[in-house]
């Protein structure tokens, strides 16, 4: 049987006479005459406070209320109490959902979740709102806290103070907003969770972002006013923010049923990824991560992988794992004690906690290898000294710290937000296009706005015109009339004008009346003509309205942006490598060409003469052969370029190490490489350094440069690098600086020598631009560096100059000749140019590669060695110093006989400093 509730609620019409009594008579009988008529179809519920007050005297007992269509019941003596009763007759648990459910919504739409179109809960923008109308500017003086508090709370807010109050103080918290809204003045908090001083003593103003961003044209009809919470006066329903900041300083909440906790990012690239999805809608999540790697906190800290950022931009749900950023430093040499020290913690973490925390855990003895700990921070940045034991290993002292503390937390992205009236989980894509949708609509508003300002001005600028063309006779019409109405009207009749044209005539002024007056009215309409023309074409075209968009976000971006604080960090999960017990030494990586890997210790190969057969490589696949051989360190970050423009990295040490006959790993192993995709280029980068380039070469001659950093953070799947043509590869990837020398050669052996200071940077996805005119039947041969600190080329070449100096350019052809050129033996020519002669080669033999050798500090020859390798798998390693240094055309001397070995596959050079570390034979 359904449980249903009459709730009776009083309605008193009338109180009147000197007592209740014949109001509670009336009662009696209408219980007794409803007692007549049959048992109550449902049970009646009567509250505690009912029955109570019906046994007082002097208060009238209450009565239950009907609604419409119930019928309706009024009783009562003319000298008693006259009650209207209604009878509402509802399921209990259906009126419990409902009045949950209007509270939850309540709470979601009002207090917790912010809007996706503007990114504020209705108690920011409140905040944001009556800043601006106290005319708290970025450039005006500050102003007590305590009387923006109020402003809110009377206004727009009625809710606690401490509540506005705290929220004002986040936005104003560096560590707490990635781009703070507020500027403040006084103690604000701090990260260790101290308490920000009361309101009395704090001051605020707007930052000038925040002006830029919502607040520019609130006054140009953008957004939809709504009444306050009194009906006083009105309040902006939103903001009409330029870029989306849902994303840009993130949100939290708990709601009813429902919490958000939406992550920060950079502006920068947060404007680049709202670019993309403005010039391609159907662009896919991989091209906006292109732009958008991931969250980008206040308080920096090291992403962890990018599998749980893929996630939560996919689905809206994710789990990203943040360290914080530490250094490992030697605080006494003699004894050789190091420290751990802590410069950054993970975003929404307490630093004094944190250092309670491992105080704790090292007095329980959780943690041990720590002597001493101790908090170095102030105004120039966080530094937590940890010191570790004499003996103790800071790589398992620090993967504790990570395991058993705060230094290393999760981040579960659940983004949220209202859309349409209600709260929705959104990805990135959805949440971007939501925000177009909206700005779209401000751009509407507010050039309709300005268009009928526009047409309103004009039409009096018109009239005015009209006026000035006919003073004599306007002044003539003035003089005649007997008072302001009667002119107004014989204007109007006059010539012709509205009653708006008449009014603004007769307020002009004498000192109006002059020719140069009158020409800038004249300009005025010309003017206004062509803002109007430039309006209705902006309403008639969603793509300028785009273009729009994306201009007025590019223009915060250049005057706002910042660089990323958050280093992601290419790793499948939270757990610490064994790069920090892992010794930094050299190592050496050889790449077939069937894309096997192998990593072996310098010393494998031993030294040999000039002009002998070599040493094998060792066990090798069938038909495979040796594709490249560098040099690198153990904790290098190895990038890998492959043939179709697409760079993968992965750390040198995570190469299985391998002997000599070993046949290598396969480096699908270790890649997520496609099926056809093979490595063409390995590039070892020790720093990420902003002043470093990358110079990228195609087999059909295509150059460019791209910023080093710029593939500071790859993926598991690779990220683009160039843009390649049909038909072409990419074949050779070389770091360099702006001062250094590139030197190209083709396979016919013609060269181009110029600085790298001549090639634009550019971004990953372009092609680049010609670097030498090919013959039909000619391709690229090498491409190397010059270091600006060993070369003294001059700038203007003189054939007459003999010059054998270093640093010389080491030539090796297929047929396993080589020579030495100076370098000084060359000019220095533009790109796009057929080259100069740099090896006299004889027919069907090609050009192998080309190295820059040597020192201006040598006299005798570099202590380098350059191995070569040949198709069979044969290597010879020889030093540099040993193969003679000739001119342009000639042929070269022997540097390995190939009779058995077929031709030189490739070669590679070996620094000075490695040839040190290797194991001299006689």
């Amino acid at each position: 049987m359904a449980l249903s509730a009459a709730l009776r609620v009083p309605l008193p019409r009338l109180l009147r006479g000197p007592s209740l009594i014949a109001a509670a008579g009336a009662a009696s009988r209408r219980r007794a005459a409803a007692a007549a008529c049959g048992p109550s179809p449902a049970l009646r519920f009567l509250c505690a406070s009912s029955t109570t007050s019906s046994s007082r005297p002097g208060v009238p007992a209450p009565r239950a209320r009907r609604r419409d269509g119930e019928d309706e019941r009024a009783d009562g003596d003319g000298d008693g109490l006259a009650v209207k009763e209604r009878v509402v007759q509802v399921e209990l648990h259906k009126e419990a959902t409902d009045a949950y459910m209007s509270y939850a919504m309540s709470v979601l739409l009002g207090r917790a979740l912010p809007d996706v179109r503007d990114g504020l809960k209705p108690v920011h923008r409140r905040i944001l709102y009556a800043m601006h109308e106290m005319g708290l500017a970025s450039r005006r003086p500050y102003r007590k806290c305590a009387r923006v508090v109020g402003e809110v709370l009377g206004k727009f807010h009625p809710h606690g103070d401490s509540a506005v109050y705290e929220t004002l103080v986040r936005m104003a918290q560096d560590f707490s907003m990635r781009y703070p809204l507020v500027q403040g003045h006084g103690n604000f908090g701090s990260i260790d969770a101290d308490p920000p001083a009361a309101m009395r003593y704090t001051e605020c103003r707007l930052d000038p972002l925040t002006e830029a961003m919502f607040l520019t044209d609130l006054e140009l009809n953008t957004v939809d006013y709504v009444p306050n919470f009194d009906n006083s006066q009105k309040e902006p329903s939103l903001l009409p923010a330029r870029v989306p900041s849902l994303l840009l300083n993130g949100s939290s909440g708990i709601a009813v049923g429902m919490a958000t906790n939406i992550p920060p990012h950079n502006l920068g690239e947060l404007v680049d990824a709202l670019s993309v999805i403005i010039q391609n809608p159907e662009a896919t999540l991989q091209e906006l991560l292109e732009c958008m790697p991931g969250p980008d906190f206040p308080t920096g800290g090291t992403i962890m992988g990018n599998n749980g950022i893929l996630e939560a931009y996919r689905t809206g749900r994710g789990r990203v794992v943040v360290r914080g950023k530490t250094e490992i430093e030697t605080i006494d040499k003699k004894s050789n004690r190091t420290a751990i020290i802590i410069k950054e913690i993970p975003y929404q973490q307490n630093k004094s906690t944190l250092v309670q925390r491992i105080a704790e855990l090292v007095e329980d003895k959780v943690l041990e290898g720590i002597s001493d700990i101790r908090d170095e921070s102030d105004r120039s940045g966080m530094r937590v000294v940890i010191e570790v034991k004499r003996g103790a290993n800071p790589a398992i002292v620090l993967n504790n710290l990570y395991r058993h503390t705060s230094l290393q937390s999760g981040f579960s992205c659940n983004m949220v937000a209202i859309l349409n009236g209600h709260p929705k989980l959104m990805g990135l894509k959805e949440i971007l296009q939501a925000f177009l949708d909206f700005r779209c609509s401000v751009i509407e508003r507010r050039a309709k706005f300005k268009l009928s300002q526009a047409l309103e001005r004009k039409h009096i600028v018109e009239g005015i015109v009209i006026g000035l063309d006919n003073l004599d006779s306007v002044i003539q019409i003035i003089r005649e009339t007997s008072n302001h109405t009667m002119a107004k009207e014989s204007l109007a009749k006059e010539y012709g004008l509205s009653e708006k044209q008449a009014e603004a005539l007769l307020d002009i002024t004498l000192r109006k009346l002059t020719s140069l007056e009158r020409k800038k009215f004249i300009d005025e309409a010309n003017s206004l003509s062509e803002g109007i023309s430039k309006l209705n074409e902006l309403l008639s075209s969603k793509k300028l309205m785009f273009q729009l968009i994306e201009q007025e976000a590019a223009d915060l971006k250049n005057k706002y942006a910042s660089p990323r604080r958050s280093f992601i960090e290419d790793s499948e999960n939270g757990e610490v490598d064994d790069m920090d017990v892992i010794p930094n030494e050299e190592m050496l990586l050889i790449l077939t060409e069937k894309g096997y890997l192998k990593r072996m210790n310098p010393n494998t190969f031993n030294l040999q003469h000039r002009g002998t057969i070599g040493k094998s490589v060792g066990k090798m696949r069938n038909n495979d052969s040796m594709s490249d051989f560098i040099v690198c360190q153990t904790h290098d970050h190895v990038l890998y370029f492959s043939d179709k423009g697409i760079v993968y990295s992965a750390r040198a040490y995570k190469i299985p190490e391998c002997t000599r006959t070993a046949a290598g790993t396969p480096l699908v192993q270790l890649l997520s490489l496609p099926d056809g995709e093979k490595i063409t280029s390995i590039v070892p980068v020790s720093k990420f350094c902003e002043d470093q380039y990358l110079v990228m070469l195609t087999v059909n001659g295509y150059i460019k440069k791209v910023p080093l950093n710029a593939f500071s953070a790859i993926r598991s799947t690779g990220i683009i690098s160039i843009r390649l043509a049909p038909g072409d590869e990419l074949k050779w990837v070389r770091l360099c600086g702006d001062d250094d020398l590139v030197a190209l050669a083709s396979q016919n052996g013609m060269v181009i020598v110029n600085t790298c200071n001549k090639l634009r940077s550019l971004g990953r996805s372009t092609r680049g631009v010609v670097a030498m005119r090919l013959k039909e039947d000619d391709k690229m041969a090498a491409m190397d560096v010059i270091p600006s600190t060993i070369h003294t080329m001059p700038e203007k070449y003189s054939s007459r100059v003999r010059d054998s100096s270093p640093p010389w350019l080491l030539f090796i052809a297929e047929n396993g000749f080589g020579k030495r050129v100076s370098l000084n033996a060359f000019r220095q020519s533009l790109f796009n140019r057929r080259g100069m002669r740099g090896y006299k080669l004889p027919e069907d033999c090609r050009l192998a590669a080309v190295f820059v050798v040597g020192e201006p500090t040598d006299d005798d020859g570099s202590d380098e060695q350059v191995v070569l390798v040949s198709h069979g798998g044969t290597v010879n390693r020889i030093k540099v110093k040993d193969i003679s240094i000739q001119g342009r055309a000639t042929k070269g001397v022997i540097l390995m006989r190939l009779e058995h070995a077929g031709k030189i596959q490739s070669a590679s050079l070996i620094s000075a400093a490695a040839a040190e570390e290797i194991i001299m034979e006689d």
